[in-house]
């Protein structure tokens, strides 16, 4: 009997003791030492280290941090206002009958866990991912991908559980993309198991960043709206085959380096001593993600239409929310103050927004940038005139229009990091002379707003623009920051619920290294969506590492309190 036999046949101790006395399993009294080496082994059960409230804890492993990893961490996401209220108390989540699963802490950019697929598990790290729906691992038939062979490897012939399907799928990440096909197996996770999951084979990995990663696959946690191909995702059969006490599962990310402790999933409930206080819920603003409204953040998930037997679709995947207003300091970028959506993502290391607040925060942070002569043009040519026109009662979106700078009232064919094949085709025929100055206008127009809002004369408003335009971030994110200087940095802050969730400089800034050879990397990447889906931001696990994050399927709600 394997593992997971046992498990779904729900054998417990009690009824194994009673078939061996009563002859079942041990047909001649003469087996006495088969009955003690069996009391001995149910002793162990019980003495094994058992979790509060009936959650089972593992012991976690840490890795540390360095800038491959960092880099390998930006894997899943370099791509492209309903009622807010605070919850006066944590949902009863069932703190007990839920189930936990251990995460590494790897880099602090990365939480892994470890699940088993097929009778008897085949042992699999992978990134519990609340911005997909579907799990891959690497397969046995995976022959001309390197990253195949650097990981664990899943061979069905191994499994008295598989099924096969055989359909054809390819996942498109925002550094990567997989592709391969849709098998049938058991899928352990924690001490639950799910029967006949669905899940994809990956044949072809196609990026670096899955050779750098520690992870063999990722498991999805978002909604099956945006599953590839239509699969039931793992939590939706763990619920439906009555796995857990309550649709919940929280994240606790363990941000300390020093710590043994990577982090905690917990299926089916939350831990108490996961989170201090009370949690402020938000409704999920958009089904297929988790997304809050940003009182703004986004990853994107594709797979090939259904063309001569291979599936193919374009999707968005998160728990969207609404946040408000968004600061630097104690300054109002002014952004976000009539709402912005925001992407709740496990699956994304750093934190991503709009280009131009981006930039604001590597200007105040020290952050190294890079220069855009094309935005220190539109500067010199157009700096006065932008600041005429907001100060005349000109629409802020309309400006760069009027100026000639952007077509279609200030909207840009496509963002600088997703476009749709349409967009796509547009910015092919249109040229890049002239989205550069669009996208330097827009960006300008957003600075010198933030200027009149803090009421400095027009020379400074038109010296600070030109200096952002020295402060550009990175395409690759995580730009560098002096070491010496993190304790002189602002607190960045969200506004969810009507309530501020504020970073300290010691929780966005990501550091490697010790001593001479110490490197700090900012916490924060650009990320640009056009309306009317953007701006939009990512809570990655930097905001999930010092805010514990609830997750409440039953309800469709986004919870945050202070992580302990």
């Amino acid at each position: 009997m394997s593992a997971i036999d046992f498990y779904t046949q729900q054998i417990t101790i009690s009824s194994i003791f009673s078939r061996l006395v009563s002859g079942m399993l041990l047909p001649h009294m003469g087996n006495k030492i088969l009955l003690k080496a069996f009391c001995l082994w149910a002793l162990t059960c019980f003495l094994l280290p058992a979790s509060s409230n009936g959650l089972v804890r593992i012991g976690l492993k840490k890795r540390h941090m360095d800038l491959q990893t960092i880099k390998a961490a930006r894997i899943a996401r370099q791509e492209g206002k309903a009622g807010v209220g605070a919850s006066s108390m944590v949902h009863d989540l069932g703190s007990s009958g839920g189930d936990i699963i251990p995460l590494k802490n790897y880099l602090d950019s990365q939480y892994l866990g470890e699940i088993g697929i097929g009778s008897p598990p085949q042992n699999f790290t992978v990134i519990f991912d609340t911005g997909s729906s579907n799990l891959w691992v690497p397969s046995s038939k995976c022959y001309f991908s390197i990253a195949c062979y650097f990981h664990s490897k899943y061979k069905s012939s191994w499994s008295s559980t598989y099924t096969k399907n055989g359909n054809f799928c390819e996942i498109h990440y925002g550094s990567g993309s997989i592709s391969g096909f849709f098998s049938q197996d058991n899928v352990q996770v924690g001490d639950l198991v799910v029967t006949d999951q669905v899940f994809v084979e990956a044949t072809k990995e196609g990026s670096l960043s899955f050779i750098l990663g520690k992870f063999d696959g990722i498991l999805g946690l978002g909604f099956q709206e945006i599953s590839v191909g239509n699969a039931v995702p793992l939590w939706y059969n763990m619920v439906q085959q009555d796995l857990l006490d309550d649709e919940v599962f929280s994240f606790w990310l363990n941000r300390n380096p020093e710590a043994k402790e990577g982090g905690e999933l917990v299926l089916g409930g939350v831990d108490p001593k996961h989170f201090k206080g009370k949690h402020t819920f938000v409704p999920v603003t958009k089904k297929g993600y988790w997304e809050v409204q940003d009182d703004r953040f986004l990853t994107f998930l594709s797979c090939a239409n259904f063309e001569e037997g291979k599936l193919s679709f374009t999707a968005l995947s998160h728990f969207q929310i609404t946040m408000g207003d968004f600061l630097i300091g104690s300054h109002s970028t002014g952004l976000c103050e009539g709402g912005c959506a925001a992407i709740v993502d496990s699956g994304t290391s750093l934190l991503a927004g709009p280009t131009p607040i981006i930039t604001e925060i590597n200007h105040a942070i020290g952050a190294e940038g890079r220069v855009s002569a094309e935005c220190k043009e539109v500067v010199s040519h157009y700096g006065d005139l932008i600041w005429e026109l907001i100060i005349s009662g000109v629409k802020p979106s309309k400006v760069c229009a009027q100026l000639g700078l952007c077509l279609f009232n200030g909207t840009r064919y496509a963002s600088s990091g997703i476009e749709s094949v349409v967009e796509k085709e547009h910015k092919e025929k249109s040229s890049a002379g002239n989205d550069l100055p669009c996208t330097a206008c827009q960006m300008l127009v957003i600075w010198a707003q933030n200027q009149l809002r803090e009421k400095e004369t027009k020379e400074t408003a038109i010296s600070y623009l030109d200096k952002l335009c020295e402060s550009l971030p990175s395409p690759m994110g995580g730009s560098s920051i002096d070491c010496n200087s993190i304790s002189t940095m602002p607190d960045i802050t969200f506004t969810i619920g009507d309530k501020p969730f504020s970073l300290t400089p010691e929780q966005y800034i990501l550091k490697t290294g010790e001593g001479a050879a110490q490197v700090c990397v900012s916490g924060f990447m650009a990320l640009d969506v056009p309306p009317p889906r953007g701006p939009l931001w990512i809570l990655g696990d930097v905001f999930m590492g010092v805010y514990h994050t609830i997750f409440d399927y039953g309800n469709l709600e986004v919870g945050f309190a202070e992580a302990a």
